[in-house]
């Protein structure tokens, strides 16, 4: 398809993205052009937008960013067999080589050549985007547009509290932004006897109660792992899921995990931490956990059924839409942190 198209770059290093005209996307062989429908906006869009370390060390500007989004096939490559134009599709924008040791032996969430659409390459705010057919994914017919949108965290939740046992077993997530939020209702319907959540900002709190939430803690006001080990007969919560990043945080995980409880951790910090490994980890026999991503695509098989089934309910966690035009108001509101997930029409 030839012309051009309305695309959100970072033009240069500094703060802030600009609207720019682009040529649409030319597509390989392997490849679909997508027009995209909705777009999100994600924890990672907003390092992007105000140009923090991690930004200046991993982005090559000039790039179009974006990797949430749902919208329709309307051209495919020569080699393309199992989509046809007209298709509604999401994709997995971690873009995997399948030749190293890692792809090779069914771990492709942690490539080791890993090219992320959206940060090393271009993305999905734009009006159109190509991507290879081996990383798309069917939307099913029952699935909102919107949800469709947000696959990419709700595939971060999913993977996390699915990482080991979930049924019966009490779980303490660390932060209350979007993946943490999804989480909730991941770990119900996976079995879960009772979910906590510790998050500071108000907003977030009552979206975590919407959620799902068994108790909202406020870590600024109240003693989390007091809290925890009262809810749990003293013993501290069976599972930590950190999605957070934040030092306070980890640590307070440690605090409130039972030992030889599992502890997954999501969450980016900001810069290194310490760890006193003998009394967090050694003594009480802890399984401390990285995560990364979404098994490709063990992962989508888990979302699809959790969300076709109605186990799942995503829908309060769309708080609020905006024009691709007003993106400086949406990004605005995302870096208050009053918002669950953000939509770019």
């Amino acid at each position: 398809m030839k012309g051009n198209m309305k695309a959100l770059r970072k033009i240069k290093p500094g703060p802030g993205l600009e609207m720019q005209e682009v040529p649409i996307p030319s597509i390989k062989a392997s490849e679909v052009l997508i027009k995209v429908h909705k777009r999100a906006i994600c924890g990672t869009d907003l390092h992007i937008y105000n140009w923090d370390e991690w930004s200046q060390n991993r982005l090559k500007p000039p790039l179009t960013t974006g990797h949430e989004f749902y919208g329709a096939i309307v051209e495919i490559g020569a080699d393309v067999r199992h989509y046809q134009v007209g298709d509604l599709v999401t994709a997995e924008m971690h873009l995997v080589c399948s030749q190293c040791f890692q792809c090779r032996t069914g771990n492709a969430h942690l490539c080791e050549n890993v090219v992320i659409l959206g940060v090393d390459g271009d993305g999905c705010f734009a009006d159109y985007i190509a991507v290879p057919e081996s990383n798309l994914w069917r939307v099913p017919k029952d699935i909102d547009p919107e949800l469709a949108a947000i696959y990419d965290p709700f595939g971060n939740a999913v993977h996390t509290v699915m990482a080991g046992p979930t049924v019966g077993k009490s779980f303490l997530i660390l932060g209350g932004g979007p993946i943490g939020l999804a989480a909730i209702p991941v770990c119900k319907a996976a079995g879960a006897a009772l979910v906590l959540l510790s998050e500071v900002l108000p907003f977030r709190q009552e979206l975590a109660r919407t959620m799902g939430a068994d108790r909202v803690i406020d870590p600024a006001k109240e003693a989390l792992s007091e809290i925890a080990k009262a809810m749990t007969s003293g013993q501290g919560v069976d599972v930590v899921l950190e999605m957070s990043g934040h030092p306070a945080a980890i640590a307070q995980g440690f605090r409130s995990i039972r030992k030889n409880g599992r502890y997954s951790l999501l969450g980016i910090p900001a810069k290194p931490l310490s760890l006193d490994l003998a009394k967090d980890i050694i003594f009480p026999g802890v399984t401390v956990q990285g995560i990364n991503g979404r098994r490709m695509f063990e992962t989508w098989y888990q979302m699809d059924a959790l969300l076709v089934s109605g186990k799942v309910d995503l829908k309060p966690l769309i708080t609020h839409r905006f024009k691709m035009e007003d993106f400086q108001k949406a990004f605005e509101v995302g870096l208050s942190g009053n918002a669950g997930k953000i939509i770019l029409e």
